[in-house]
């Protein structure tokens, strides 16, 4: 049989397979060869017999990845949701992109889904207005919900149809609570929001894909506070944002970086004067660059 690994705990890799969810053991085989089987994996499997357990088998062969994440540690992902709060915690653009590169890195397509929308209290259009400005014309889809209603969970299950999609993003902006909503009577653990510090308490421990109908998939991710860039060099940082790629042309020089130059002679300069390219992702890319500048220096 064939299945997809969708948690791993304690030596046991739960598959899940057209017939079931099996219980199974790695073969031996993937120790001596240093491989080991990840969350999210295609397998194939053989049934084992037990006297005391239904549905128990053996992972016999890990099939190839398309890709694979180390936080969490996971493979084969379609798509990824991050997931901000339009307030309470105020959405960080820096944090954003760093979520975006992160994922980007490993060419993974990306949906911005905004929560707690009855938060903005009236001026919902034009807070709208302004996330889809800064980020639709980087490529990235931009959503807004309340995570409550029906209407948005439908919504939701039709932008995760077919996908294993992970969901990511800092804690306390309800990740967890929005995936409860879609596996309505199959939830998952919530914490509460601390009022101090306006950070959720993470309360996701592993990593476990939860099945949305066939060949839908949905994980959850430990909410993080930080993110480290990934090993992407200062040099290639600005082909990580798809805006700039019209505007570079009209530079001056090829070796642009978008940062010393005078503006006269950088395009992308000009288009964020402009308003063509937004000034958040512009800062954004400038931090970014001086923060990987630095990281290197310290290597």
């Amino acid at each position: 049989m064939v299945g997809k690994i969708i948690k791993g705990i304690g030596g046991f890799y739960y598959v899940d397979t057209k017939t079931g969810v099996f219980e199974c053991h790695a073969k031996g085989l993937f120790r001596n060869k240093k491989e080991k089987p990840l969350v999210g994996d295609m397998v194939e499997v053989e049934e084992v017999p037990d006297t005391e357990k239904e549905m128990v088998g053996q992972i016999l062969r890990i099939l190839p990845r398309k890709n694979e994440l180390i936080r969490p540690l996971v493979s084969n992902i379609d798509q990824a949701a991050l997931v901000f709060a339009v307030k309470d915690p105020d959405p960080s653009f820096p944090l954003i992109d760093r979520f975006l590169l992160h994922l980007e890195a490993r060419e993974i397509p990306c949906m911005l889904f905004f929560n707690k929308r009855d938060l903005l209290s009236g001026c919902e259009e034009d807070y709208r207005e302004k996330m889809q400005r800064i980020y639709e014309k980087a490529g990235i889809p931009v959503y807004f919900f309340q995570s409550n209603t029906k209407e948005d969970r439908e919504e939701i299950l039709k932008l995760l149809k077919g996908k294993t999609t992970v969901f990511s993003g800092p804690s306390g902006v309800g990740k967890s609570s929005m995936i409860n909503l879609l596996l309505e009577d199959r939830r998952m653990e919530t914490g509460s929001l601390s009022e101090k510090i306006k950070r959720g308490k993470n309360t996701t421990r592993h990593a476990e894909f939860f099945s949305l109908g066939e060949d839908s998939y949905v994980l959850d991710t430990p909410g993080f506070t930080s993110l480290f860039p990934p090993d992407i060099s200062p040099e290639n940082l600005r082909y990580f944002y798809p805006e700039f790629e019209e505007y570079r042309q009209s530079c001056r020089y090829n070796t642009c970086y978008h940062l010393g130059e005078k503006k006269q002679d950088c395009g992308v300069k000009q288009a964020v004067e402009k308003g063509e390219i937004a000034i958040e992702r512009y800062e954004s890319y400038k931090s970014l660059y001086q923060e990987i500048v630095e990281e290197r220096k310290n290597y």
